[in-house]
């Protein structure tokens, strides 16, 4: 139980990025998710049961490296946007802007968290303390596992948001193909995540875009 606290930040995370997706159609002119009652930060209508409960369990409990999960995809209707290509790739990109949006959350509810608190290793064993540690570690690990979720998903391989943004770059019937891969791919990503020299690749991109995150946290002192 000793990573508990990733879980309700990784929950909120996958629901934030699905309602940014939403939010983003909703200005482009398609109000499907919106109408389905999926712009909601509840996250019952969220669940997935693989990508949100089933994987992220699976993680937890064998200690895998990375932990991964996702939300239930927001229906979108594309007939509803004017330009399909551009806002395709508009709705696709808000979901991981939303995950670095979110990191950078983290680092202000860390400096907030830690300027009340106090050092983790100052914290007694009451309640109270126990009840910091665990908000504190939850915005800490936050920050990365957020710009991990954005990483992750803009790996061009279908259903992940990366794809769409290739499908429509494309040529239509080479990107309509691509597309047909569906959840099938969701098998490719998760093959790739075992193999080292994949994993590395991307741990090394995590590692580049969360400087700046560490720097902010150096401006306020940590």
């Amino acid at each position: 139980m000793e990573y508990l606290y990733i879980l309700p930040i990784l929950f909120f995370s996958v629901v934030v990025h699905e309602v940014a997706h939403g939010l983003m159609a909703l200005r482009l002119g398609d109000p499907t998710a919106r109408d389905m009652g999926r712009l909601t930060f509840n996250p019952i209508p969220h669940i997935d049961f693989f990508g949100s409960i089933v994987l992220p369990l699976m993680a937890f409990f064998t200690k895998i490296p990375i932990m991964v999960a996702w939300a239930k995809p927001v229906p979108i209707n594309p007939a509803n946007f004017k330009n399909y290509r551009r806002d395709d790739i508009l709705v696709s990109l808000m979901g991981p802007l939303s995950n670095f949006g979110v990191a950078l959350l983290c680092v202000f509810g860390y400096v907030f968290t830690m300027s009340i608190g106090g050092p983790l290793n100052a914290a007694g064993s009451d309640f109270k303390s126990a009840l910091f540690i665990f908000i504190t570690k939850m915005f800490a690990a936050g920050i990365s596992l957020n710009i991990f979720l954005a990483v992750f998903n803009l790996i061009p391989v279908p259903p992940l948001d990366g794809s769409h943004v290739l499908c429509s770059l494309l040529p239509e019937k080479i990107g309509e193909k691509y597309r047909r891969l569906g959840f099938a791919g969701i098998l490719i990503v998760l093959v790739l995540l075992n193999v080292q020299a994949f994993r590395n690749f991307m741990m090394s991109i995590v590692y580049v875009l969360q400087l700046p995150y560490e720097y902010l946290l150096h401006c306020f002192g940590f």
